[in-house]
């Protein structure tokens, strides 16, 4: 049956959980689950932390509502995975969409039961360009995800792990084996779950739940990201996060790949041992 937390609408949330010591919560991206942070999970898990990371709803093996598929219910998700696992003193993780969850979750919940932040590849502070918001990303680029959803998911989603882990790239080494895996994790996510989340992690804006952040966090991006563009996310983020440490990998794509993961992996573990 696994490991489920059910929220206050009803929803199960399932999560692993592996390891003891201090709590460690992994919030994966769109279009994945939990599976994408099994790398880190491991790695963390075998140096003394307890790892856990969930399927958002509407993803994987989470159930599917209709409603509730947007960045407050997420984040409140993630406080009732916290409070019923009675986590204290963890670290929050979150990758693209779900370094927006983290940071909304900040925003909604506060930080008393957390003790430091990454936010890797992460949306915040807002991914859609507007007249405030000059660097983001026009309404025309996510108009065009929501259609290759709606039209061919599967073929969509295949397309998509390419830019995803820079495999696009000339001289890129090409994975099949993590297309695949990125193909089938993304089949796992219901189609109202997958379109409404579109919405949530392009237009949501995080300025605000960012400055209520007051723990150490690490701010991690590549500069070849193709999917979450470091210009209008990291490099503004750090700007808010009151001692935010930044660091920018040169010519890493979105997804954590080769060198790029291996560094992450490192930093990740002295970030979490000081």
């Amino acid at each position: 049956m696994g490991n489920f937390v059910t929220t206050h609408d009803g929803t199960g949330i399932y999560y692993k959980d592996w390891g003891t010591g201090r709590p460690v919560v992994f919030s994966h991206g769109w279009p994945l689950n939990a599976d994408a942070w099994d790398d880190q999970l491991h790695l963390v898990a075998s140096n003394g932390y307890r790892a856990i990371a969930h399927d958002r709803r509407g993803h994987g093996r989470s159930d599917q509502p209709w409603n509730g598929n947007d960045m407050d219910t997420y984040a409140d998700d993630l406080a009732q995975l916290i409070e019923q696992l009675d986590l204290h003193d963890a670290v929050l993780v979150g990758h693209s969409t779900g370094g927006g969850e983290v940071t909304r979750y900040i925003g909604r919940h506060g930080t008393s039961r957390i003790a430091k932040v990454v936010l890797l590849g992460a949306v915040p502070p807002l991914m859609l360009k507007t007249d405030t918001n000059p660097q983001g990303l026009p309404i025309e680029a996510f108009d065009a995800i929501r259609s290759g959803v709606s039209a061919d998911r599967s073929q969509f989603y295949k397309e998509l792990s390419l830019p995803f882990y820079g495999f696009n790239r000339p001289g890129a080494t090409v994975s099949q084996g993590m297309s695949d895996a990125f193909w089938l994790q993304s089949m796992q996510v219901g189609l109202k779950g997958a379109l409404d989340c579109i919405r949530a992690f392009s237009e949501t804006d995080f300025t605000a739940d960012l400055g209520r952040f007051d723990v150490p966090t690490f701010i991690a991006h590549g500069d070849d990201d193709q999917i979450v563009p470091i210009v209008a996310a990291a490099l503004e983020s750090a700007k808010i996060v009151k001692d935010a440490v930044l660091k920018v990998y040169p010519g890493a794509p979105h997804g954590l790949v080769g060198a790029f993961k291996d560094e992450f992996n490192a930093d990740l573990l002295r970030f979490l041992a000081t």
